[in-house]
């Protein structure tokens, strides 16, 4: 719509095929801008007061900045009247001396300036002394000093007036805004991605050869606005960053460049989507400063875009081509655009949704881990739970062995001590009856195995392993309750994610027993008995 308000003005009408239907598009009120396209500033001073007279302080400055048709009025209604005052002062002085009557004096008279006998000949022979063209008709004589000192004031006045209107002329005339009519910038911008981001961008070029040194380019966003004190803000002014950190706002403007403004969250349009853009009123001031490289003076160009002027979902068409030796800049294409795949949701809805969507939940939210390392952070809660239970494993056991049997509870407890003497490294001297005791209840050679397979460093396999063999003692299935009911009460008493992974069990050592049953020791000679019985 904005491109046919454009083409057709913004009165326009839509028609449809129907004769009996006539639809009128609503008609939008025209904008006003703060800053025209062609960089004329829309803003008039008014009610200055008594403040007026600091324009005629800086008169050179006031007269510079007067529009080119009131220079040259004041140019030349300047130079007529200090022409016309001279001559009418040289008339007088030829008045008082009586040299506008010749024939009234004799020969010998010398008038003040010869052949000045009215004001056209004063005139003229003002004339001619300002201008030194010196026709040598009209000349001033040494009888006059009163006319060799107004030659003297005339001389100094109007070399004042010379250096004062040559000098404004010549300022006027070398103005650098002139300079500005050939840089060019592209009628609307653009917003689009770019390298996977939101941005805001415009065109520029520069129609000349000659280059522009040390080009700067600036933007401002011009948006009213109400602070949350309440304070409304007419046209207040943001900048928009282009570049500044990254160096992107020094250009090399041989060739049109397209400027971008990327729209993150320090930008003021971080919020705006293609929807919200329709009920913006914003104007976007561009400013770019070079020097002129013939004239060495500072040269500043200006444009705006307001709200209309911004076309969502476009892209610039390129103008560059490589030519036989060169490159080719068509300007043709300098305005145009085409559009392009954009999000129609702003920078801000697009992050709330990545929030709402990512795994990643706010700090201080419990998260599982990912599937690829479960098993890794199993590991991990193992060894910790080793360690963080080690000191407490004592107490846990004896929780777990005051609900089991009588019978359990007296294995249990021998089981606890295999592993205290596992632990410090072998048995205390106090120990060793209540050792031998408990070993005392197994056989013979039940028990020489199980001395013999327990060392100083006893891991908790080998634990194992001496249960199982203790389990032989009891009967059948008497270990393998023990196993499984003080697994169950320890496993019971951990967390779920903590539990740990059983280790694999030891293969039990099986006891080869004789063929008639018994135990080993039955077999045994009389004197190996009677030695084992007194040890």
């Amino acid at each position: 719509m904005s491109a046919i308000r454009r083409k057709f003005g913004e009165d326009y009408e839509v028609v449809n095929t129907k004769r009996d239907m006539t639809v009128s598009a609503p008609v939008k009120r025209k904008r006003q801008r703060f800053v025209e396209k062609n960089g004329r500033c829309n803003v008039q001073h008014g009610n200055l007061g008594g403040e007026t007279s600091r324009y005629i302080s800086d008169l050179f400055t006031t007269l510079v900045d007067l529009k080119w048709r009131w220079n040259l009025l004041i140019f030349i209604l300047t130079y007529t009247v200090a022409w016309l005052v001279m001559a009418s002062m040289w008339w007088i002085i030829a008045y008082i001396r009586g040299d506008i009557k010749p024939q009234g004096h004799d020969s010998s008279y010398t008038p003040c300036v010869a052949n000045v006998y009215n004001f056209p000949s004063a005139f003229l022979f003002f004339i001619e002394t300002e201008a030194t063209i010196g026709y040598g008709y009209r000349y001033i004589t040494e009888k006059c000093p009163e006319g060799i000192i107004l030659f003297l004031f005339q001389s100094l006045l109007g070399s004042i007036v010379d250096a004062f209107l040559i000098g404004c002329m010549f300022i006027k005339m070398s103005q650098p805004k002139k300079r500005a009519e050939t840089l060019m910038f592209s009628q609307d911008a653009v917003i689009s991605q770019r390298d996977g981001k939101l941005c805001l961008m415009f065109r520029v070029g520069n129609l000349r050869n000659s280059h522009m040194v040390s080009a700067q380019i600036r933007c401002k966003l011009i948006k009213s606005r109400q602070t949350p004190e309440g304070e409304f803000l007419p046209l207040d002014q943001c900048e928009l960053d282009v570049g500044f950190g990254t160096g992107a706002d020094q250009l090399f403007l041989v060739s049109p460049l397209t400027i971008c403004h990327e729209i993150n969250p320090k930008s003021p349009f971080f919020d705006l989507s293609q929807r919200s853009l329709m009920n913006e009123e914003f104007e976007i001031v561009v400013i770019l400063e070079g020097i002129v490289e013939t004239t060495g003076m500072t040269c500043q160009a200006r444009t705006s875009y307001t709200e209309d002027e911004v076309l969502w979902g476009h892209r610039f068409l390129p103008v560059m081509s490589l030519e036989e030796g060169f490159f080719r800049v068509d300007y043709s294409q300098f305005h145009n655009t085409f559009e392009v795949n954009t999000p129609r949701y702003s920078i801000k809805e697009h992050e709330e949704k990545i929030s709402l969507t990512s795994p990643n939940p706010p700090p201080g939210v419990p998260t599982s881990p990912p599937l690829g390392n479960v098993g890794q952070s199993r590991g991990r809660r193992e060894r910790m739970l080793s360690v963080d239970f080690a000191d407490h494993g004592e107490a846990t056991q004896e929780q777990a062995m005051g609900r089991l049997p009588s019978k359990l509870q007296h294995m249990s407890s021998y089981k606890e001590d295999l592993r205290t003497r596992v632990k410090t490294g072998g048995a205390q001297p106090g120990d060793k009856a209540s050792s031998r005791g408990d070993q005392g209840s197994l056989p013979l050679g039940v028990q020489n195995l199980v001395s013999s397979s327990i060392p100083g460093g006893l891991g908790q396999g080998k634990v194992e392993e001496k249960l199982q063999l203790k389990a032989l003692d009891g009967g059948p299935g008497i270990g393998d309750s023990l196993t499984h009911s003080f697994g169950e009460q320890e496993k019971w008493r951990l967390p779920p994610a903590l539990s740990p992974i059983p280790a694999p069990n030891p293969t039990p050592v099986q006891i080869p027993l004789p063929v008639g049953g018994g135990w080993p020791e039955d077999n045994l000679p009389d004197k190996l008995r009677r030695m084992n019985a007194d040890r």
